[in-house]
């Protein structure tokens, strides 16, 4: 399976090795399945650790160099998906279509604008429904 990581999962990844999310971010990149993030994934990662965990920067780095090695890195296509419209928050949609053009199976995202939208093309899940998943 083809598996898009949401930025907030990959940031709860990053701090913590013992949580749900993390164990997610390694099924996501455990064969049989194939774990992608966008450009837009980092930037927001690299965002929040400067405003809000100044002094994790160089953790966050270092996580991401080690991710980034078994990770496909995706571009983030212009082209509005009809699907992204039932996202509510805008923001949000980018890293849809992103996951949509890669041709994800799944999005992993503890996002409730994602969780909420209706859309069953990628399946959206929450880390700890991915992990119970097959």
């Amino acid at each position: 399976m083809r598996v898009f990581i949401d930025t907030n999962v990959l940031i709860s990844a990053a701090l913590n090795p013992d949580s749900v999310p993390f164990h997610a971010y390694v099924k996501a990149t455990s064969y049989p399945n194939h774990g992608i993030i966008c450009e837009q994934n980092i930037d927001e990662m690299r965002r929040i650790f400067k405003k809000k965990l100044p002094n994790k920067l160089t953790s966050l780095e270092r996580f991401l160099e080690i991710a980034l090695l078994t990770l496909d890195l995706v571009p983030v296509p212009t082209e509005e998906q009809s699907a992204e419209k039932q996202i509510r928050d805008v923001a949000d949609r980018t890293l849809f279509r992103a996951a949509f053009v890669a041709g994800a199976d799944i999005i992993v995202t503890g996002d409730k604008d994602l969780l909420e939208s209706g859309i069953d093309d990628p399946k959206i899940m929450t880390p700890a429904e991915f992990i119970g998943s097959v």
